[in-house]
């Protein structure tokens, strides 16, 4: 198939009018070619979003063992312009998750919309203080010779920890050379994430949420993650973090370094109403999902929302793009082969208006979807 007259979002991150040739399942060119394709006048192309962290949307979760909730999930994704996705586990006893785990490999390479890439392990290994929406009872102390039984029945790629944990440094020390690390629900100061980050983990889950805070004297965990290398995932549906707030962060990591993610359950594209969350009762309200407590217990969004939300408070239109594709990709590996337009790369296109405020089309490893 020939994209003609678009202005497509290159492998540089710059616009660029020309045209886009896909063979199969791959990009072949990037170029102006005489050959006829179909007309895209007005559209903008974008590289396919890349969602590292999602529990659920249209009243599924991925993690309940069922492949149908998975296939349903994938197909929601498809519609809201994201390509490929990292299903999220959340903190629950073993056999659950080897269950979950089940379900997710039964679907991979069979998917009806977005396909996977692997799963996200979002606990056990977090903090109690910080557990947020993670059931207290089923957390536990950091186990490599867990990760790697759950990542005999469906690849892992990426594993949640809270650094302050006993045993965790041994941890980081035998896995993070085999799987990306990422901190996440801690309670840890900034000298420990620091230390954390030396001995290998490379990311932050949800940065700001279910973690110590920047203070004057004390940088917390997010002061250790922003004055590092490391990637970090922000919630951008305007209510985890103030807009405010996201401008510093932006600012702060720069094009490489920031990671959209929807942190999505199962109420996302669901009217307001009572969800379930890793077992525990969800109250879905006004855009926001809360325990009975009043804790956030994921969104109901999806990242061209947060794409979306993004642009009208100032973020550059192109980090914001970087944010949603490439930089997800490079977190989990995956940047040779999807994540931007480049030849060879495989087809995973959405397509917008001129604006970028409506989706026009979507295209998975070159099957267009809608």
């Amino acid at each position: 198939m020939i994209f003609k007259n678009a202005v497509l979002c290159n492998a540089e991150f710059q616009w660029q009018q020309t045209d886009l040739t896909i063979e199969d399942d791959r990009i072949a060119a990037v170029g102006p070619t005489d050959a006829p394709g179909e007309d895209f006048s007005g559209c903008r192309i974008l590289p396919g979003m890349i969602d590292l962290h999602i529990h659920g949307c249209a009243g599924a979760d991925v993690s309940c063992g069922d492949p149908q909730a998975v296939e349903a999930v994938s197909r929601r994704l498809a519609a809201c312009g994201v390509t490929s996705f990292c299903p999220t586990t959340m903190t629950l006893p073993e056999e659950t998750l080897a269950q979950s785990l089940r379900s997710i490999a039964a679907v991979m390479g069979k998917e009806p919309g977005a396909y996977i890439h692997g799963v996200n392990l979002e606990g056990p290994f977090l903090s109690p203080e910080k557990k947020g929406a993670q059931a207290a009872e089923d957390l536990q102390p950091p186990s490599a010779a867990l990760v790697r039984r759950l990542h005999a029945i469906c690849p892992i790629r990426l594993v949640a920890l809270a650094p302050e944990l006993p045993g965790a440094r041994d941890f980081l020390r035998e896995i993070a050379a085999e799987f990306p690390v990422s901190v996440a629900h801690t309670a840890a100061d900034g000298a420990c994430v620091r230390q954390a980050l030396a001995d290998g983990a490379c990311h932050a889950t949800h940065l700001f949420n279910a973690m110590t805070g920047l203070d004057t004297r004390e940088p917390g965990a997010v002061g250790a993650i922003l004055d590092s290398n490391a990637t970090a995932e922000l919630i951008c549906d305007g209510v985890h973090i103030c807009d405010t707030t996201l401008r510093l962060a932006f600012r702060l990591l720069g094009s490489d370094r920031a990671v959209v993610i929807s942190d999505a359950m199962m109420a996302a594209g669901l009217p307001d109403g009572v969800y379930t969350l890793g077992g525990q009762t969800v109250y879905s309200k006004d855009g926001a999902a809360r325990l009975a407590d009043g804790t956030l217990a994921g969104s109901v969004s999806d990242l061209f929302s947060e794409f979306r939300h993004l642009c009208a408070i100032g973020i550059p239109v192109m980090q914001a793009i970087r944010a949603c594709t490439i930089n997800p990709a490079r977190v989990i590996g995956a940047e040779q082969t999807t994540g931007s337009l480049a030849p060879g790369k495989t087809a995973d296109l959405l397509v917008l208006s001129e604006d970028l405020q409506s989706i026009r089309g979507v295209f998975v490893r070159g099957r267009r979807i809608i």
